[in-house]
């Protein structure tokens, strides 16, 4: 297949936009004499007319920069846009244009069209990584024919290659139109990593390959600028010498923008069905009964106050059992807060926040369970939610390609994941096998397609599906090895997660229209595999469908992962199906479905949020001055600049028609345009287009500002003079010893209470899986992003995990071992509990393997806390704990957030989890009474048969001003002991008796809740 191109009016608007800034230079094609270097000279390059450089003649002096930007204005009110008031250097020219419109085919045009008007022909076109440099390749070749058919010359092309620099020669000395593709790493270091594009050469002759392309004046195109451009890039870039810089992307940067000449961004390219209709389907777990304790911790939020947490739960609302966000503090009870008229017990013991640790993203509950920001407790395994994706991934796949298949569009599906093992794997003969989610895809694939309802007129269809096999209609598109193997993409850029393999790349490129071939014997791939580090390279036209395989992250914006599906279809013949073919039915055929990993709510929310930001240079709201000095255009292509007066005149008009109402469109306005029926004001009749274009770049331009933070991260050292105190010194010989405990008690007893406990209190639900699907039709404005009403719901349906989906039943599971795993009992008392338990409460393991094992070791532990407080002695060991604990770990914090300076502590510095802690540090540090003080790093512990405890801190004071000068101290909010819970009490009590035995009594340890509690345990 061969794709075709068509000829946009919105392209050739942005190229005639970057053309007109320069109107009046004129067609010139100077050459001059090249740098023939030193040595022996390559054949073919000892005459002088080989020697003859081509260069972009420079701006000629009667364009002065005040006509310059006269003419730049002109332009920026034509596209409605606002006037620049002076020029950004010369010359800097920025273009938007949204994901998925045809960028690349948009500056391709734009060098023609300057080379066809003034001569230019030296282009360089600098790419911020190695996948986009590969596209921006391949979108060269396939257009080639297109443009040499409208212009009658083809453009020579090459990626930069510093082991090829007979390609720079002929870059200078050829006359046609040359393009350079550079990736910006190739020119970006100094020093001894320095590229070989600014050394002197042997093999070029003693010459710089800078120097050679530095004379043709180049004119610099630079793809996504918000990537490339670092201030050590915008120096570099100078070095090239260019006659004038492009900037094009989709997200410009706010301090980036210089002088902006064309605009196609996210809304206007959306609204004018340029990109596809964004669909989405997220996927939310809930339990089928209120006995299930599911906490989510989305993220730690630190500030100069006290640290909060957003956590998801659940909660009764006056509909039923729903998902409750909520950012919360220290002391927050989720069973106080889980319901309007009644309240859940899942949440009943201890679910009260202990502590919000910063340092590594975590909260704790007074029942001991700690979440890190991204966990769920209380959920199905990962597994399950993955099949439930791939499931409706192929479910929305078959839907699209039914409705699709007489249109002659070929359907794909992406599939990305960050493991190449969870697809491919390989035994110790090298032969492949598939990973867990293959199989799952060819499992649920077969079973979808054996319940498939077969419709009259869908026989064609049906007979091209039983031609594909399962096997062959998944591929993998990985990194390959040199044995052959698929491997993981090496990240080249870990900030970005995305990688260089040019092989990957080049397969995936290589494939592009083998892709969209619908013939099943020649091209039977439908859904396809891929590295998430990869994703850059793919942009094939026909992907439907888009399937992160993966817990999505906060670094991965919502935008980057539906980018890489925006581009309109093509058919059997390469045809774009556009508005030219399809009419009003483009994006009822243009539909991107993505299969989120989380829920509905959640995706279409933050993907409305970066659009509101995207479009961010829109104006204000409607009011005459939004029409003064705008170029308007008449059915016969007379331009008129808009005066006071005759804005006037159509803003009243718009309030008459009701079309405005405080500034505001309203709804009929939106009504009658979808009609073709809005009127304006007399004086503008026939320029009504220019008039509607005017409105539609119009929203609330109330963004909010981001925090300008200084960087305040610190990173901790250890104060060697505070190491060598001998106060800390004697300090540490007293608290370093290594225990270990001794528990004598009843275990038949034990066995009773575990066996009341978990008959009366362990409920195991079966699991839920809900699936929301959604789509944006259109976007009226910002404010309907914000407040996300541009995407509506459109229907749920729900998944019972122990019927409609099947759990591996290969995963075999270890219940007597994890058990003793996790409570510390020998296998018979396990097994004893076990067998103890009532038949229906021991049944609930197969519903949920992972949530029996949890729930059933916490009650069983709860029982085992109870009975240790009486029974449980510690005897001191040989073994000491070394100072390596305190200079090993790497511990940060960020200063007035949750760090501070210290001067007594033995780091330099300390962070602190709470505004409690800051408090109590800030004491200790300012006491003179105080020699040296720590906080005890978590490798400090002490062996409890309900897991490690850490204490909070060890004191030394100096001797004679208090009674006790060893001290170890826990830190609480609040000393009630009805908040400390069982577990909590139990990790306390064997602290004490911990300290008693290796100290005889010289280290005190208690629980202060302040500077003046300790003050009064040490001088008891």
């Amino acid at each position: 297949m061969k794709l075709q191109f068509k000829h946009q009016k919105f392209q050739a608007d942005a190229a005639k936009a970057v053309v007109d800034v320069f109107a009046g230079q004129p067609y010139l094609t100077p050459t001059y004499m090249m740098d023939r270097g030193d040595g022996n000279y390559q054949i073919g390059l000892e005459d002088d007319t080989n020697f003859t450089g081509w260069r972009n003649e420079r701006i000629v002096p009667e364009l002065s920069d005040k006509l310059i930007l006269e003419h730049l204005q002109k332009v920026q009110r034509t596209n409605q846009i606002k006037p620049s008031e002076k020029l950004e250097g010369r010359y800097n020219l920025t273009i938007e244009m949204e994901t998925g419109v045809g960028k690349t085919y948009t500056y391709i045009k734009t060098m023609y069209e300057l080379n066809k008007h003034y001569g230019w022909s030296k282009f360089i076109v600098v790419v911020p990584s190695i996948a986009i440099r590969e596209g921006v390749y391949k979108s060269f070749q396939v257009t080639q024919e297109h443009f040499a058919e409208e212009y009658g010359k083809k453009i020579r092309f090459f990626i930069y290659n510093s082991a090829q620099l007979t390609e720079i020669d002929r870059f200078a000395s050829d006359s046609a139109i040359n393009v350079m593709i550079i990736n910006s790493q190739a020119f970006n270091a100094k020093g001894k990593d320095a590229r070989r594009i600014y050394m002197k050469l042997d093999e070029f002759r003693s010459r710089r390959p800078i120097d050679i392309i530095a004379k043709t004046n180049p004119i610099l195109i630079i793809d996504e600028p918000q990537s490339v451009e670092g201030k050590q890039t915008k120096e570099r870039l100078k070095e090239f010498n260019p006659l004038l810089t492009l900037r094009y992307s989709a997200t410009h940067k706010s301090d980036s923008i210089y002088n902006m000449v064309y605009r196609l961004d996210a809304m206007e390219a959306y609204n004018k069905r340029l990109v596809k209709k964004i669909a989405v389907k997220g996927i939310t777990e809930s339990g089928s009964t209120a006995t299930e304790g599911f906490v989510y911790l989305e993220s730690i939020n630190l500030s100069k106050a006290d640290p909060t947490a957003t956590i998801q739960f659940d909660y009764i609302g006056a509909k039923g059992l729903r998902k409750k966000t909520a950012t919360v503090g220290i002391g927050y009870n989720l069973y106080d807060n889980s319901g309007e008229s009644g309240k859940l017990d899942e949440y009943k013991e201890g679910f009260v926040v202990k502590s919000i640790d910063g340092r590594d993203n975590s909260v704790e509950f007074l029942n001991g369970i700690k979440v890190f920001a991204g966990d769920v407790i209380g959920k199905v395994s990962e597994d399950q939610l993955r099949r439930i994706q791939i499931r409706e991934t192929i479910l929305s796949h078959l839907e699209r390609e039914r409705q699709l298949f007489h249109k002659g569009i070929k359907v794909l599906s992406l599939f990305f994941i960050d493991e190449v093992a969870k697809y491919k794997q390989y035994d110790e003969a090298g032969h492949p096998f598939n990973g867990i989610y293959a199989d799952m895809f060819e499992e649920e694939y077969n079973d979808i397609l054996s319940s498939m309802q077969r419709e009259i007129g869908d026989e064609d269809y049906i007979r091209y599906l039983d031609a594909i096999s399962v096997h062959d209609t998944h591929a993998g598109y990985f990194s390959v090895d040199k044995k052959g193997k698929m491997t993981d993409s090496k990240l080249s850029d870990k900030k970005e997660g995305t990688s260089d393999d040019i092989d990957a790349y080049d397969l995936i490129m290589k494939n592009k229209e083998l892709l969209l071939d619908r013939d099943p014997k020649k091209s039977p791939v439908r859904f396809i595999f891929s590295h998430s580090a990869l994703r850059e390279g793919w942009d094939n036209p026909n992907v439907f469908q888009i399937c992160t395989l993966k817990q999505s992250s906060s670094e991965v914006r919502k935008r980057q992962e539906v980018g890489r599906g925006l581009r309109l279809c093509v058919n059997q013949d390469g045809e774009r199906m556009d508005a030219n073919v399809l009419g009003n039915d483009v994006q009822s055929i243009n539909v991107l479905t993505v299969i989120a990993s989380e829920s509905y709510d959640s995706f279409a929310k933050g993907l409305q949020t970066e659009l509101a930001d995207a479009v961010a240079g829109r104006p204000v709201a409607v009011t005459a001055d939004l029409f003064k000095s705008k170029v308007i255009v008449d059915a016969r292509g007379n331009e008129q600049v808009v005066d006071g007066d005759t804005a006037q005149a159509i803003f009243e008009d718009l309030i008459s028609n009701g079309y405005v109402k405080r500034g505001v469109l309203t709804d009929k306005y939106y009504a009658d345009k979808a009609n073709g029926a809005i009127q304006v004001a007399e004086e503008v009749a026939d320029s009504r287009d220019s008039v509607i274009n005017i409105l539609d770049s119009v929203y609330d331009s109330r963004a909010m500002q981001p925090e300008n933070a200084r960087d305040k991260n610190v990173e901790l050292q250890v104060d060697p003079d505070k190491l060598a105190m001998p106060e800390f010194k004697a300090l540490w010989k007293r608290i370093s010893p290594k225990s270990v405990y001794v528990v004598d008690f009843d275990t038949d007893e034990l066995v009773k209470k575990a066996i009341a406990s978990l008959n009366q209190n362990l409920h195991v639900p079966k699991i839920f899986f809900k699936v929301e699907t959604g789509a944006m039709d259109e976007i009226k404005s910002r404010d309907s992003l914000l407040d996300g009403s541009a995407f509506s719901k459109s229907k749920s349906s729900t998944y019972d995990s122990s019927k409609q989906i099947r759990v591996g039943s290969s995963v075999k599971y270890d219940l007597i071992g994890k058990l003793v795993g996790e409570t510390g009992l020998t296998r018979k008392a396990v097994v004893a509990i076990l067998t103890g338990i009532e038949k229906s409460v021991f049944e609930q393991f197969k519903f949920n393997p992972e949530e029996f094992i949890i729930k059933a070791a916490a009650l069983i532990n709860d029982e085992k806390a109870t009975a240790i407080i009486q029974h449980i002695t510690y005897n001191v060991l040989d073994e000491h704990y070394d100072t390596d604990i305190f200079t090993e770990p790497t511990i940060k914090g960020k200063l007035g957030t949750n760090a501070m300076k210290a001067q007594r502590h033995l780091y330099d510095h300390i962070v602190y989890d709470s505004t409690n802690e800051r408090d109590f540090a800030t004491d200790l540090d300012t006491n003179t009474d105080v020699a040296v003080y720590v906080k005890l790093p978590d490798s400090f512990y002490i062996a409890t048969p309900v897991g490690h405890y850490n204490p909070d801190w060890a004191i030394a004071f100096y001797e004679g001003t208090v009674k006790h000068i060893y001290f170890v101290a826990e830190t609480k909010g609040s000393m009630s002991s009805m908040q400390l819970r069982l577990i909590e009490e139990s990790k306390i009590h064997c602290a004490r008796e911990h300290f008693k035995a290796i100290s005889n009594g010289n280290v005190v340890y208690d629980v202060v809740d302040s500077y003046q509690t300790l003050l009064e345990r040490v001088m008891k």
